[in-house]
């Protein structure tokens, strides 16, 4: 049985938050808002409930699950090296809709699915969701739907695709941006747009000095 929790209301936030806290520290599922789109969330270091992420979602390990962090500083501990474009584009967007592939470091005692060596980053502009993840640690957390139907924009359209297989939905309004994020790939020299979404890639483009061409060109794959 899952429990919804309206984060309009203090102490409903304040209860659901206890509650989706105990449940990831448990190896359960959460649903939670973030500015873009609704996210089902799991521990990001319990390989059992990322498993369980993915099942849910009816996805496979070879689309391996987001990581949502709570600081600037944690991406320090999560990746190999941190280039001085991550820097740049961290120092710009984040908090905020921009996610940044970039190689993990080996040390990492975690399985997100075939990531290759890789993760993808981001630290959500919502509030819910900081202190979430300022709570549990970094989340596994990928969009809020079964793979091939619409992604969740409320907690309402979550709760139709995913029922009790999350034991937790905080509530937190509709999603500000409704729109998945832009996605930058920092694994090679050259940065690339891997998805355009809430942040345009021209902003992406001036932060870097480049043109906006140089980033969405199908030459730097």
């Amino acid at each position: 049985m899952s429990t919804v929790y309206d984060c309009a209301d203090e102490a409903s936030r304040d209860a659901g938050i206890t509650a989706a806290t105990s449940a990831l520290k448990s190896g359960r599922l959460v649903v939670m808002p973030t500015d873009t789109l609704y996210g089902i969330a799991a521990d990001a270091f319990d390989s059992s409930a990322v498993a369980d992420l993915l099942a849910a979602k009816r996805r496979g390990r070879d689309m391996p699950v987001p990581v949502l962090v709570g600081s600037w500083h944690t991406i320090d501990g999560l990746v190999f090296s941190v280039r001085p474009q991550a820097r740049e584009l961290i120092r710009a967007f984040w908090p905020g809709a921009l996610s940044l592939v970039v190689q993990a470091a080996p040390s990492l005692a975690w399985d997100l699915g075939d990531t290759r060596g890789t993760v993808m980053l981001r630290m959500p502009l919502h509030p819910v969701a900081l202190e979430l993840l300022r709570a549990v640690g970094p989340l596994a957390v990928s969009s809020a739907n079964v793979s091939g139907q619409p992604p969740a924009t409320t907690v309402g359209q979550a709760r139709e695709q995913l029922g009790s297989l999350a034991s937790v939905y905080l509530d937190g309004g509709p999603a500000e941006h409704a729109v998945a994020s832009t996605i930058v790939d920092l694994t090679a020299d050259q940065p690339r747009v891997l998805r355009e979404g809430a942040v345009p890639s021209a902003d992406i483009a001036e932060v870097l000095g480049m043109a906006p061409d140089a980033l969405t060109s199908s030459t730097n794959r």
